[in-house]
């Protein structure tokens, strides 16, 4: 009979290499005797041994130390070559301690003798256990060389994301210039083509940058938004043979969540649907809303019956069986070589820190869809106010501007457009070029400043003005992920951050209200 605290074990795959069959049912004996449940393959030849090894895909390896034309020493060897973990056990009269010291060494994990099996059963048990510790510990570490890789790809994303700025943001000032030559059509043409490609290229870097920082920050999240960022993650990714569909219900949608984390995990199940089609098929990706009822919810899960936003992402493959779903969430159960078992797990955790809950439907043959449930906010009871009730003229009264921006591509551009509006623009390539020209030319009416000057930055620029007596308004152009530290800063009562990439109209509208709101202290 077996211990009855000795934990049971699911059912193991039994490769045994033994060539005289009483001595097999022997050793079986002792495992039946323990209670062990067990499935067994006798091989006696290293054709055989080498066949099983791969159809079979045993769970441990119990062999006889030497055969006819075949040897354990050779056994092992061929295991190790095959799965570094796999436990290797030998059963053998003839194992003397120095040899059996020596099997140790090669890569053996325990041995028996077969005059003295009693301890069959518990070392079979205990190399077991020892190996999903292992095949753990590898998991988790190969896990944290990913996520180093991550944190890597996001210091070099947002390295190059301030340089690729740099060079996309002249093509949109440059786009918007050219479109106010009206007169000339093909110049406008043209400007509108320049400005959507910057444009475009600026959404691409900023949606790599963003799934590559793994932002945390609660937001609103606009669907469109949501899955025109996943549909240009998954560019270059979607093999011809697999068609992809997307279905948007409504595409101004929005709702408080986190961009970020809801783009990885959509990601994540499209890459999975992706890998599930080899030989081609169907992704479905879909945003709808439903109204859910409190039967919908299963036990464990908090009913909130209301409005949710559905996210589904469905393929055409395979399926799953029975058994796979069973497990499917649990940390590190892969069907995938070389996958963490992570994944499906991390976009349930994402889904729960959301307040929603996930489904999995798929049936072997059927393919398979996985639904995200996002609660939605009920929508505000007050209309929205028009975005502008009159639009108010761009254009300046010879205000004098100093702007001062360190690339000489945009700082050409933008003073050309402010000069093109009426202003009386002046360029300086460096903090200390506008506190020298400040000193020969007086104080400006407005400072347009870049927060992000490496030699003299924006901040110290801008701090060394207000020393020299300089009270006015000032734009400071910022990154909006990365805000400029304003602490050191004396106190400044107009002080108006305006987003890079810079936006001309947004810019021009800021000027005006900045220059509306210094008149009253203009003569100071």
């Amino acid at each position: 009979m077996p211990n009855s605290n000795t934990r049971v074990l699911p059912t193991i795959r039994i490769l045994q290499v033994e060539d005289d069959p009483l001595d097999a049912e022997l050793i079986q004996a002792e495992l039946d005797a323990d209670g062990i449940a067990y499935d067994v393959r006798l091989v006696d030849d290293e054709a055989s041994y080498t066949a099983c090894l791969q159809e079979f895909a045993p769970d441990i390896v119990l062999s006889d130390l030497s055969l006819p034309g075949f040897s354990g020493q050779r056994a092992l060897e061929l295991l190790r070559q095959h799965d570094e973990d796999l436990p290797f056990i030998y059963v053998s009269a003839t194992l003397g301690e120095e040899a059996a010291v020596e099997a140790l060494r090669n890569g053996a994990t325990d041995y028996i003798l077969k005059q003295n099996p009693t301890r069959l059963a518990s070392a079979v048990r205990r190399a077991l256990a020892e190996a999903e510790s292992v095949r753990a510990k590898r998991r988790a570490e190969a896990e944290l060389i990913r996520a180093q890789r991550f944190e890597s790809l996001a210091m070099l994303a947002g390295g190059l994301s301030h340089d690729l700025r740099n060079l996309l943001q002249p093509l949109l000032l440059a786009g918007d210039s050219l479109q106010d030559y009206q007169d000339d059509p093909r110049l406008a043409r043209l400007g509108a083509l320049v400005r959507d490609c910057g444009r475009r290229g600026l959404q691409m870097v900023q949606s790599m940058l963003s799934f590559a920082r793994g932002a945390r920050r609660a937001e609103q999240v606009r669907v469109g938004a949501l899955l025109d960022a996943l549909g240009l993650l998954l560019r270059g990714s979607v093999p011809r043979a697999v068609t992809m569909d997307v279905e948007v219900g409504d595409r101004e949608l929005t709702f408080e969540g986190n961009h970020t984390e809801l783009q990885q995990a959509l990601l994540n199940l499209s890459l999975n649907a992706i890998q599930a089609m080899p030989e081609g098929g169907e992704l479905r990706i879909a945003a709808v809303e439903h109204e859910l009822a409190e039967d919908f919810f299963q036990p464990g899960e908090q009913p909130h019956p209301g409005r949710y936003l559905c996210l589904t992402v469905a393929d055409t493959g395979e399926g799953m069986p029975p058994h796979v779903r069973e497990h499917l969430f649990e940390p590190f159960f892969t069907t995938k070589e070389g996958g963490t078992g992570l994944g499906l797990l991390s976009c349930k955790r994402i889904v729960a820190s959301h307040g929603g809950v996930m489904r999995l439907d798929s049936e072997p043959g059927q393919g398979t869809a996985f639904h995200l449930y996002i609660p939605l906010d009920e929508p505000p009871a007050e209309a929205v106010a028009p975005e502008e009730e009159e639009k108010e003229s761009l254009l300046g009264e010879a205000e004098r501007v100093l702007v001062v921006v360190e690339e000489a591509g945009p700082l050409s551009l933008l003073v050309d457009i402010l000069d093109g509006y009426g202003y009386q623009p002046h360029a300086s390539q460096s903090g200390t070029a506008a506190l020298q020209w400040i000193e020969a030319h007086g104080v400006p009416d407005l400072v347009v400043m870049d927060a992000d000057m490496n030699l003299f930055t924006g901040v110290r620029t801008l701090a060394a003005l207000i020393e020299h007596g300089y009270r006015r308004a000032v734009l400071l152009l910022a990154r909006p992920e990365a805000p400029p530290d304003l602490e050191e800063l004396p106190a400044l009562e107009q002080l108006y951050l305006v987003d890079k990439p810079i936006n001309t109209q947004q810019l021009l509208r800021t000027m005006r209200q900045a220059l509306g709101g210094q008149e009253a202290g203009a003569g100071e």
